[in-house]
């Protein structure tokens, strides 16, 4: 090799650490640009890996790269800690990201002018034997919006790993040719991060206890013996990846002392989650009214009432009678803590608090809260939304619609020829395809929607500030997606599709009315012949 062609060999290696950065920058943006919510905890995760692309930028001489990532760190410069960007600040960021992007983009990608700028999600790395395997899952990962890659050897994935963290790996435990080279893999992986790295394991060969054990202690979220189809796979790949970013928990804190309750909202804060103080007992149905809390805290001496008195308060509005209530106190007498938390609390923390202590309790409590709360209102095979909650949900965007003046539209979709699936593959094949459409309308369809299982095959879709046009174009772009999607049972393959109809509120309906109205739709659709939107429009 000649002088010339090993610089130009270097040149590409640089070239390629400089984009992988980038890349690395516009994901961290993804997930803040996706739910303004996280900016705050994600502030310093984004400065720092820009910060990082500007100097690999300036050193490899690559200007673009340098004068888009120092435009958004200019711009970061003017974003507070422990905030959300203002209203000013947000387009400007987008405006350096999009700047970005361009700089980022292959010269193949350059040509499509008209594409929409999308950005690119934390990958997902896929290491099997089996490469036709790969091949098949990698394309139904993206077909759910996942960004996915298959490595031949270990040395391509360790050298992948350390230029851009996984979201997720789906490992197989004899990946490299011999047994458990796969655990050793990861074993390895796992010492180069601070957090280790969701890991699904897989194994045709192997399901002994030594083996789970050892993969389970590196990191193994999951264990598949036998191998299992990408449809199972997926469904678990999406409980590991940021698109299923978990909300922040909502305190609620009472606490009649300013200084205490200002040093809660930092500790809370600093934690990711969104806090809501209030110093007088008095003001407590007022802030659970508005704030609607997940997590309660209170002081347990108030001047005026007791905590104890507080919660049996809170304990007798039904909506509240499972969220979880700490006491805040001095009090070390276990007796009177037992009394207190027999008087409606969880859970009770002695003062001085121990901010550590503290979150810890909030997780634990908030997960098992939120359980409690999804076995309620959440269909237990698909995770959507059930029936009831549906219905709870479109009163509520109902009235949101008319207090803002804004529209409101809400789509009724059927799988064409379910009971046929169901007879020829089997209940749980239909299963799976149900969940399959579950994925894939929570995927592509915005956080501020809400998806519900009706029944059956049916799915009910609450489309807020969305005009009928929008409505439909959206749907028609789903149902079209989903009908290229190839479902698999066994050593079969078929496609699925849908029908689907959409009605938009207008003044003086009721829920009911509007859901009568695109069930008519629905039922259009199905008279045109199917696998088409319909919308019923007065």
């Amino acid at each position: 090799m000649n002088d010339e062609s090993q610089k130009e060999k270097l040149r590409q290696h640089f070239a390629r650490r400089v984009t992988t950065q980038a890349r690395v920058v516009l994901d961290t943006w993804q997930k803040i640009h996706s739910d303004h919510g996280l900016a705050a905890s994600h502030r310093a995760e984004l400065i720092s890996a820009t910060d990082k692309l500007v100097r690999y930028a300036q050193h490899f001489e690559m200007d673009g790269h340098a004068q888009a990532g120092q435009k958004a760190l200019d711009l970061m410069a003017r974003w507070p800690a422990e905030s959300t960007p203002n209203e000013e600040l947000w387009p400007q960021l987008q405006d350096a990201m999009e700047q970005l992007c361009q700089s980022t983009l292959r010269r193949t990608d350059k040509d499509k002018t008209d594409a929409p700028l999308q950005y690119r999600r934390t990958p997902i790395y896929v290491a099997l034997e089996n490469e036709e395997m790969a091949a098949r899952l990698i394309r139904q990962l993206e077909f759910f919006g996942f960004r996915a890659s298959a490595f031949a050897s270990a040395d391509a994935l360790m050298e992948a790993c350390a230029l851009s963290k996984p979201e997720t790996i789906l490992m197989d435990v004899s990946f490299g040719g011999s047994p458990n080279a796969g655990i050793g893999i990861i074993e390895h992986l796992q010492e180069r991060h601070e957090t280790p790295i969701p890991v699904i394991f897989v194994s045709d060969e192997d399901g002994s206890i030594e083996t789970r054990l050892r993969a389970s202690r590196c990191g193994g979220e999951e264990f598949f013996y036998p191998a299992v189809d990408p449809g199972q796979l997926i469904e678990k790949i999406e409980t590991y990846t940021h698109g299923n970013t978990v909300e922040p928990y909502r305190v609620l804190v009472l606490d009649d002392s300013r200084a205490q309750a200002k040093y809660m909202e930092t500790v809370l804060k600093r934690a990711g989650m969104t806090a809501h103080i209030i110093t007088d007992p008095m003001q407590i149905i007022h802030a659970l009214d508005e704030f609607s809390p997940e997590i309660i805290i209170l002081d347990m001496y108030m001047p005026g009432c007791t905590g104890m008195e507080i919660a049996r308060v809170i304990r007798q509005q039904d909506r509240f009678h499972s969220v979880p209530i700490i006491y805040l106190s001095a009090e070390e007498d276990v007796s009177k803590q037992l009394h207190a938390m027999s008087l409606g609390g969880d859970d009770f923390l002695t003062k001085p608090i121990d901010p550590k202590h503290l979150i810890a309790t909030i997780h634990n409590r908030g997960r098992r809260a939120r359980s409690l709360l999804a076995l309620m209102i959440r269909d237990s095979l698909t995770g959507l939304y059930n029936h009831t909650h549906t219905l709870h949900l479109l009163d509520q965007e109902i009235a949101k619609a008319r207090q803002k003046d804004q529209s409101l539209s809400f789509a009724m979709i059927d799988i064409d020829y379910f009971k046929k699936v169901n007879d020829t593959f089997g209940h749980p094949i239909g299963d799976r395809v149900l969940r399959s459409l579950s994925m894939f309308l929570k995927q592509r369809l915005r956080k501020t929607d809400h998806v519900g299982r009706y029944g059956g095959e049916e799915f009910a879709i609450i489309l807020p500030d969305t005009r009928p046009s929008d409505a439909r174009n959206v749907l028609n772009e789903i149902r079209e997606r989903f009908s290229e999607l190839r479902q698999r049972a066994g050593d079969r393959e078929f496609n699925v599709t849908f029908s689907c109809g959409v009605a938009t509120l207008q003044p003086g309906q009721t829920a009911q009315e509007l859901c009568d109205r695109a069930d008519r739709a629905l039922y259009a659709s199905k008279k045109a012949g199917r696998n088409c939107v319909s919308a019923d429009t007065p």
